[in-house]
């Protein structure tokens, strides 16, 4: 009879557990309304988030440290041999000998910057991309600043020798005027 009170008593209190968590919200899905105040999740302090995403997290955080301090040969070192650049406009990029030649900016004229959104790692566990917004940060021949912004994409394969790099890297800039794309027309 214990036996049994426990295994009812062990069931109401994870029935009381799981009735008063919060909402949980998916990475990359939108919360619904109120349920996650004013901050947005974290998918690097999500408990739940996989191996794989991290993984392909702290790839682009390095790659983006790096690019910060050294540009664009710091770029071009995270590609492939093999890999393509597809830049918003421009005619592909192939190669890294190629890269290497195009991604010639230095940190102090041109700063890129990006976050990723969300990565997925292939079930082979040796290709995997993230997606997210980037930033670029430049002056025109006046010294006025210049912003560009987008979305991009970058897909990773791991290398023979265990290590990672980018296989192809798009980007596509965002419209003039894209943050007004949502506002409501006056009234008036």
């Amino acid at each position: 009879m214990a036996g049994t009170w426990r295994g009812i008593l062990g069931a109401v209190v994870l029935a009381g557990m799981v009735a008063g968590a919060a909402p949980r919200v998916a990475w990359g899905q939108l919360p619904e309304p109120g349920s996650l105040g004013a901050s947005a999740p974290n998918p690097l302090s999500d408990p739940t988030v996989k191996p794989g995403k991290m993984l392909l997290f702290d790839l682009e955080a390095r790659f983006a440290k790096d690019v910060a301090e050294r540009g664009g040969a710091a770029f071009a070192d995270w590609f492939a041999p093999d890999g393509v650049l597809l830049g918003n406009g421009q005619q592909p990029v192939v190669g890294r000998v190629a890269i290497v030649k195009s991604a010639n900016w230095s940190p102090r004229d041109y700063q890129l910057t990006w976050t990723p959104n969300d990565a997925v790692l292939g079930p082979s566990g040796d290709m995997g991309y993230t997606w997210g917004h980037f930033e670029g940060h430049s002056k025109d021949a006046n010294g006025n600043p210049v912003t560009t912004s987008g979305r991009y994409m970058t897909i990773w394969r791991k290398q023979p020798d265990g290590g990672w790099k980018v296989v192809l890297d798009a980007g596509s800039n965002e419209p003039a005027n894209s943050g007004d794309c949502c506002k409501l027309p006056d009234a008036h």
